[in-house]
């Protein structure tokens, strides 16, 4: 008979391991299948050339000279562990963008794959658990993060922000050093993959309520989860001494201070970073146009995780706000705040949900503003996941009294995977290459005038510079002050041949942003090419005072210099060249007895 009972509880325990495992190979392969097309995606003119194919550290490969300017701030933000994976992908790959498109994918099933184990480890339920994984793995608002191969940073904080979940479930249940250090540890590598994770500390009081139970009453050597998950939900429980509470609040709160204290330095090091370079641009709109947009870009937000249209690389911020969006956002949101707060007792998961989404959103919601974009759709990878368990449970319960509930489930889930995972599988072809992607941008936004100038840039490098110049132009009507714009329009022009119509546009590009050591270069080569000497020399010298280091200016100048009979002045030029690593115009200058 006990013979009888051991397998029975052996069959049963390898049923209880074999689901889970059955599980995430179902979320690995529906996974791969949905996001499969990447592997024919190429790089994208948008941040991929700054951060991968044209930087120079990355395509050095892993050195101690690159390390060192991985943690760097030279490129607005501080992220050395995801420049570190572009430079071992160099390694790997070189400049074959499949194989990057292919760790973002591979670092996402991974992704997936904890967020179903951490879920299911910490709530001890398992459908909706799997329900969420496969939400966040095939949802359409996070192709951006995935496919954009500049946004390893998504996919690779969050792997860390996952292993920091997974360290912390074990340490609740045995406190101790050793274990609330590899909770630092994966924190702090997945600040320096993204200091979007600065909301982790937050996040982690979150799930302190729900799941883990530990703002109740905690007896010694006891497992919350047992205690909560093993009891059934009718069963009556002793209130708690409100003071004790309140010290139980105030324990986990202490207990993560270090990680808060981590969060702050990080915000400090991206703030000074980003200010360095330019990208801080919250005096280009008032606070009060930047908290609009805020509430309005949550509520946008929640709209696409539900109805996943017109979806787009880059959203302009026009800076105008319709006082009913504004009102209307207002209201939603106290509505569904009233709603929560109304079933925290009955519904726990609907608070640590619903304020997951709002606090990990608020980095990025736009009151301290980066770059010229109101929203992104990779800003969701991470947030999105407190609404995918307010779905996750949220449904079950609310069709607990239905006759049909295991049926109208298990449909409903399907069809809406299914119906995502569309949806995501053509958003992927979408990031084919440069002209495909803004192809769809133009199509789905209006007065995009990044998206025009970037679809120039790429007929730009292909050749086609007349309809470069028309989508440039088209950029500037949209922005007047669009410099980049102008630069570009005037290199193309340049290549053309129409020198004195580069040269208005670089004139203009001057007077918008001047300091730019390649457009007084570039301008001066034009004036060099129409015999303006003078002024040809004028902007080289401007250019070499902006960067001493600038090989081209010098042997540009001394060549006219030299033309102009300017023989000492040419000859130091064709001298610094050659220092440079140039020295054809010094050895034609000796040709011709010009220089000794």
């Amino acid at each position: 008979m006990s013979t009888s009972q051991e397998t029975l509880n052996s069959e049963a325990t390898q049923h209880k391991i074999l689901i889970p495992v059955l599980i995430c190979l179902v979320l690995a392969i529906l996974t791969v299948i949905t996001f499969w097309s990447l592997k024919d995606s190429g790089f994208i003119n948008l941040d991929d050339p700054v951060y991968v194919y044209d930087n120079a550290y990355v395509k050095s490969g892993l050195n101690w000279n690159s390390i060192r300017q991985a943690f760097s701030f030279e490129l607005s933000n501080w992220h050395p562990v995801t420049c570190l994976s572009w430079m071992l992908d160099y390694k790997i790959f070189g400049l074959n963008p499949s194989g990057y498109h292919m760790v973002n994918l591979l670092f996402h099933v991974i992704n997936t794959i904890l967020l179903f184990l951490i879920l299911h480890r910490m709530t001890k339920t398992l459908w909706p658990s799997a329900f969420v994984a496969a939400l966040f793995a095939i949802h359409p608002l996070h192709v951006e993060s995935v496919a954009w191969i500049a946004e390893r940073k998504d996919v690779l904080s969050t792997f860390f922000w996952l292993l920091t979940m997974g360290a912390y479930s074990y340490y609740v249940e045995h406190p101790g050093f050793r274990r609330y250090f590899f909770v630092l540890l994966f924190f702090v590598l997945g600040l320096m993959s993204k200091p979007m994770l600065v909301t982790l500390p937050f996040a982690l009081l979150l799930l302190d309520y729900w799941p883990l139970q530990r703002f109740q009453e905690i007896k010694p050597d006891h497992n919350i989860q047992t205690e909560v998950f093993e009891k059934e939900t009718s069963e009556v429980k002793k209130p708690v001494d409100p003071e004790y509470k309140w010290s139980m609040i105030y324990s986990l709160l202490w207990e993560k201070v270090p990680l808060f204290v981590l969060a702050i330095l990080s915000s400090i090091v991206t703030y000074i970073a980003q200010k360095d370079v330019g990208a801080v641009h919250s005096e280009d709109f008032p606070l009060s146009v930047r908290i609009g947009n805020a509430l309005i870009s949550y509520i946008t937000y929640l709209g696409k995780m539900i109805w996943p249209n017109n979806l787009a690389v880059f959203y302009p911020n026009t800076g105008l706000l319709l006082p009913w969006q504004v009102l209307g956002s207002i209201f939603l949101l106290i509505a569904i705040t009233v709603a929560v707060v109304w079933m925290v007792k009955r519904s726990p998961y609907l608070a640590t949900g619903w304020l997951w989404y709002l606090g990990t959103l608020m980095p990025v919601i736009g009151i301290v503003h980066f770059g010229a974009r109101v929203m992104a759709d990779r800003y969701t990878y991470i947030p999105l996941i407190g609404l995918f368990i307010m779905v996750a449970w949220g449904v079950p319960d609310l069709l607990k009294k239905c006759n049909y509930r295991k049926e109208i489930l298990l449909a409903s889930s399907v069809l809406s995977i299914l119906c995502f995972s569309i949806i995501t599988w053509t958003q992927v072809g979408y990031w084919e290459n440069s002209i495909t992607l803004f192809d769809h941008t133009l199509k789905v936004t209006e007065n995009n005038w990044l998206a025009y100038n970037n679809r120039g840039n790429e007929y730009n490098r292909s050749g086609n510079y007349r309809q470069a110049i028309e989508d440039y132009s088209r950029a500037i009507e949209i922005k007047p002050g669009y410099a980049d714009a102008y630069y570009n329009r005037g290199n193309a022009y340049q290549v053309l041949g129409n020198n004195r119509q580069a040269i208005e546009d670089y004139s203009r590009m001057i007077e918008i942003k001047p300091g730019r050591e390649e457009v007084y270069f570039n301008r001066g080569l034009a004036y060099h090419v129409l015999g303006n000497y003078r002024q040809a020399i004028e902007d080289y010298s401007r250019a070499i005072e902006i960067k001493p280091e600038d090989l081209e200016a010098y042997y540009n100048r001394g060549f006219v210099y030299l033309t102009q009979g300017d023989n000492i002045s040419g000859c130091h030029d064709a001298q610094k060249a050659c220092e440079l690593g140039n020295c054809k115009l010094l050895e034609m200058a000796k040709g011709k007895g010009d220089c000794r």
